[in-house]
C-alpha cells in the first residue's frame, strides 16, 4: 500500500496526525503514539496494525518531521522508539571545537542516520510512503515558511514542474526541518533552478503544524479538498512538552540585548504553539487537551456560536513545570532534566513523562467514532 491508495479510498472519513518540534523531547511523543497504536490494535482486533494503516495524512516539524516520516514509511512505534534510543546520543554529538562558534552539534551524524533509516535514494514522492506526508521547513533564503506535502495534486508537485518537490530527497527535507539554528548547521537544497538554505521549521508559526495540516487537507489552494465535519475528519495533535520560562523576579534592568536575543525566539514559538492549538480547539470538536490559559481554559465543549465544527480534535501534551510533573505523578523528576531539547542523558526520564501522559490522557473513546 502507498499513499496513492489513501487518495483513492472510498471511505468518507479522514484521519490526520500532527507532531510538534522539540529535539530529543520527541521521545515524549513516541511514548504517546505507542499508547495510541496499542489502543487501535485492541479496538480493531489487528495486532500488527501500525499508525500508517490508520492515519491518512501525517505531519511534523523538526523532530516531529522525523517521527511523521517514519510513521508514513510504515514503522511501528516500537521501531521508532528504538531509533531514538539508539541514535539520540549520536544525533546530539558536540561539534568540533573550531565549529562551535557556528553550531552546537555535528551535522554529519544526523545526516547519515536519516539516510540509513529513510533511504538515501528515497524521494518525497516515493510510493514507499504509506500516507500523505507534510514536513515544515523554513527557507532562510526567501525568509518564508515552507510546509511541503507529497500530495501529487499540489501546485509544485505536478508533472512537468521544474524542481518539483516530490523529486527531492526525503532524508534531506527531514534534515532541513531539524536544522535548529545554533544547534545544527543549515541544510542547502537545490530546488531547480534555485539553491536555497533551509533551517528548522520550528522557527515558523508551525512548530505545532496541526491547524496547517487541516488546511492542507481541506482548503482549495492545496488541491486535496477532503470533506469536513466532526464525523468526517479526526485530527490528533501530539506535543513534546511545554516548558514555560516564567520569571516572577524579572526586573526591567535585566532586559538587555542579550536577554531579548535569548528569550524572544522561544516566546514567539510558544505563542505560535498556543495559537495553533487554540484554532484547532475552536474550529474542531475538542475531546482532550490541557487548559490553554486561565481565560480560555480547555475550550472543550465551546466554539463559535452557530458555526458547525469542522473536525474532531484531541491534543496530547505535557506541562514540564514542577506543577505539571507533579500532576502526572512524577514527583521525583527534576523539571530541568526534561525541559531542554538536547538533554540526551535524561531521555529515560522523558520516556517516563511520555508514558504518564499516554496513560492519563489517551483514551479509546477519542477514536471510537473513527474505527480502524
Amino acid at each position: 500500500m502507498s499513499y496513492y491508495d489513501k487518495l483513492k479510498k472510498q471511505d468518507s472519513q479522514r484521519k490526520l496526525l500532527a507532531f510538534d518540534g522539540g529535539g530529543i523531547r520527541g521521545i515524549i511523543s513516541i511514548e504517546i503514539i505507542a499508547q495510541i497504536e496499542d489502543e487501535l490494535r485492541k479496538s480493531s482486533g489487528k495486532p500488527k496494525l501500525v499508525l500508517a494503516d490508520y492515519f491518512d495524512y501525517v505531519a511534523g516539524t523538526s523532530t516531529g518531521a522525523i517521527i511523521a516520516t517514519l510513521i508514513a514509511l510504515g514503522y511501528s512505534a516500537d521501531k521508532i522508539r528504538d531509533f531514538y534510543l539508539k541514535s539520540g546520543a549520536e544525533m546530539f554529538e558536540k561539534a568540533r571545537l573550531w565549529e562551535r562558534f557556528k553550531t552546537k552539534f555535528r551535522n554529519d551524524n544526523l545526516s547519515v542516520m536519516l539516510q540509513d533509516v529513510i533511504g538515501k535514494e528515497t524521494v518525497f514522492g516515493s510510493e514507499k510512503l504509506r500516507t500523505l506526508l507534510m514536513i515544515v521547513l523554513r527557507n532562510a533564503t526567501t525568509d518564508s515558511p515552507w510546509p511541503l506535502s507529497n500530495n501529487p495534486n499540489a501546485k509544485f508537485n505536478l508533472p512537468g514542474t521544474p524542481g518539483k518537490n516530490t523529486d527531492l530527497a526525503l532524508w534531506q527535507l527531514v534534515r532541513a526541518s531539524t536544522a535548529a539554528p545554533t544547534y545544527f548547521p543549515p541544510e542547502i537544497i537545490k530546488v531547480e533552478p534555485h539553491e536555497f538554505i533551509f533551517v528548522d521549521g520550528g522557527v515558523t508559526m508551525y512548530n505545532d503544524p496541526a491547524f496547517q495540516l487541516f488546511l492542507m487537507a481541506t482548503a482549495e489552494p492545496y488541491r486535496l479538498c477532503w470533506p469536513t465535519g466532526e464525523e468526517k475528519m479526526l485530527l490528533i495533535s501530539i506535543g513534546t512538552g511545554a516548558s514555560p520560562n516564567a520569571n516572577a523576579n524579572l526586573s526591567p534592568e535585566e532586559m538587555d540585548l542579550l536577554y531579548n536575543a535569548g528569550t524572544v525566539p522561544g516566546a514567539l514559538m510558544s505563542a505560535a504553539l498556543h495559537e495553533q492549538d487554540f484554532l484547532c480547539r475552536i474550529f474542531g470538536k475538542c475531546l482532550a487537551g490541557e487548559a490553554l490559559d486561565e481565560e480560555l481554559e480547555t475550550v472543550i465543549g465551546k466554539g463559535i456560536p452557530n458555526v458547525p465544527k469542522l473536525f474532531t480534535y484531541a491534543r496530547y501534551n505535557a506541562e514540564l513545570s514542577r506543577e505539571g510533573l507533579d500532576a502526572l505523578g512524577l514527583t521525583s523528576i527534576n523539571p530541568a532534566h526534561v525541559q531542554q531539547m538536547d538533554s540526551v542523558e535524561y531521555i529515560g526520564e522523558m520516556q517516563q513523562v511520555g508514558k504518564a501522559v499516554a496513560k492519563q490522557k489517551v483514551s479509546a473513546v477519542h477514536f471510537a467514532g473513527f474505527p480502524a
